[in-house]
C-alpha cells in the first residue's frame, strides 16, 4: 500500500504527515507493507527542505524526519498512491483539477478518518506547529487504524 499526503506548498503539513506516519508504522513494524511520500498542488516551495517549524516540532517529540524536498504531485504519484490525503478543502479541489478524474476517489481530508470533515490548519500562516502535529497525529492514527483491520 502507498499513501500520498498532499498540501500547498509540501513544506509544513504534508511533511508532517509523511515523517509521522512514517514513524507510526515503524512503530507497528509494517514499513515494508506501506510506504509514504509528500508533495505539493503548488509550484512555490520546489526544491526546498520541511519548514523549519515542522522540523522543530518533530525533533521535540523524537520522531525521525523523512528526508524530503518539495515537490509537486504528478499524475505518476496519483496512479500508484492507493491514498491521496489532502490537509484541507483547498487542496482536494486542487487535486480534482489536477489529476485525471480516474484517480479522484483516491482523495481524502486527512482528518475524515478521524470521522471529522475538518481541515489541518496551515501552520505557515497560523505559526502554530503543535495543533498542526496534533491534528496530523490523529488523522494518522485513525487511517492506520482503518486500513490495518
Amino acid at each position: 500500500m502507498h499513501l500520498l499526503f498532499v498540501c500547498h506548498g509540501n513544506i509544513c503539513r504534508s511533511t508532517m504527515a509523511e515523517s509521522v506516519m512514517a514513524y507510526l508504522l515503524t512503530q507497528a513494524h509494517l514499513s515494508d507493507a506501506i510506504t509514504v511520500d509528500s508533495a505539493a498542488t503548488s509550484t512555490e516551495e520546489i526544491g526546498n527542505p520541511p519548514h523549519y517549524g515542522t522540523r522543530n516540532e518533530l525533533a521535540r517529540r523524537n520522531i525521525p524526519l523523512c528526508p524530503h524536498r518539495a515537490r509537486r504531485i504528478t499524475p505518476d504519484d496519483a496512479a500508484t498512491a492507493d491514498f491521496i490525503l489532502a490537509m484541507d478543502h483547498a487542496n482536494v479541489r486542487n487535486l480534482k483539477r489536477m489529476l485525471p478524474t480516474q484517480y479522484h476517489e483516491k482523495i481524502h481530508l486527512l482528518l475524515s478518518f478521524a470521522g471529522e470533515e475538518r481541515e489541518i490548519a496551515d501552520p505557515w500562516y497560523t505559526g502554530n506547529f503543535t495543533l498542526t502535529y496534533e491534528d496530523v497525529l490523529k488523522g494518522c492514527t485513525a487511517l492506520l487504524q482503518q486500513i490495518t483491520q
